[in-house]
């Protein structure tokens, strides 16, 4: 009995100062969610500031909106909601037992997530193709010049924010899932896997939030 209840033990991977797995199960999903409220506090400033610079300079914030590329925009939004639905599919086959089901649909996810960064970065060239890059590579005839600069100016700071949580999880997704092929998970430990989940969801919300301020305004434009 002894050896079966050791053994249990060694399986959910449990840490020496937590007493039971339900409450490292509790603490990694506490941290996770008090790490995810500093994240909301993060972008919430900066989505604050770009409310406050929209609402005084809505002509240029509106004709820079307009440059955007509404398709890519939408593509890397299907991207992300895929992704999403990938890594929640990953953590259900974990948690079912279903673990080289787990593997592939957290490769997957790191897949969607590196072709959101290569769109993301196509519209980046573009950008700079058009000379849409604030600073001494800015370029354009419309009047509210100064205005469109602080769009850019935004837009290339929380993008490239954004971008860089993204290559942060797919970082994580895939070692998870080289680790997920080593066996460390299975129907009774799968806690790391649902923290990251709440990340990458996170990360993918953020995104919505985004492609609605830098790309939808400019439409009617």
């Amino acid at each position: 009995m002894s050896s079966a209840l050791s053994s249990t033990a060694q399986k959910l991977m449990l840490r020496e100062q937590y007493g039971t797995p339900e409450q490292q199960r509790e603490t990694v999903t506490l941290g996770m969610w008090i790490f995810l409220a500093t994240e909301v506090m993060f972008f919430g400033g900066l989505f604050m500031a770009f409310a406050v610079y929209r609402m005084r300079f809505p002509q240029g914030f509106d004709e820079g909106s307009a440059d955007m590329s509404i398709v890519l925009g939408s593509i890397n939004t299907a991207v992300l909601i895929a992704s999403s639905f990938a890594m929640a599919l990953a953590i259900h086959s974990a948690a079912t037992g279903k673990q080289y089901r787990s593997v592939w649909l957290l490769l997957t996810t790191a897949f969607l997530g590196v072709a959101f960064l290569a769109i993301k970065f196509t519209e980046y060239y573009q950008h700079y193709e058009a000379h849409k890059v604030p600073g001494i590579w800015f370029e354009t005839s419309k009047p509210e010049a100064g205005a469109m600069q602080l769009f850019y100016v935004f837009y290339f700071a929380m993008t490239g924010l954004h971008a860089l949580h993204m290559t942060i999880g797919i970082t994580l997704v895939i070692i998870y899932a080289l680790r997920a092929a080593a066996g460390s998970f299975d129907s009774e430990y799968h806690t790391p896997l649902e923290a990251l989940g709440l990340y990458w969801h996170f990360v993918d919300i953020v995104w919505v939030f985004l492609f609605a301020i830098f790309y939808i305004s400019g439409l009617h434009t």
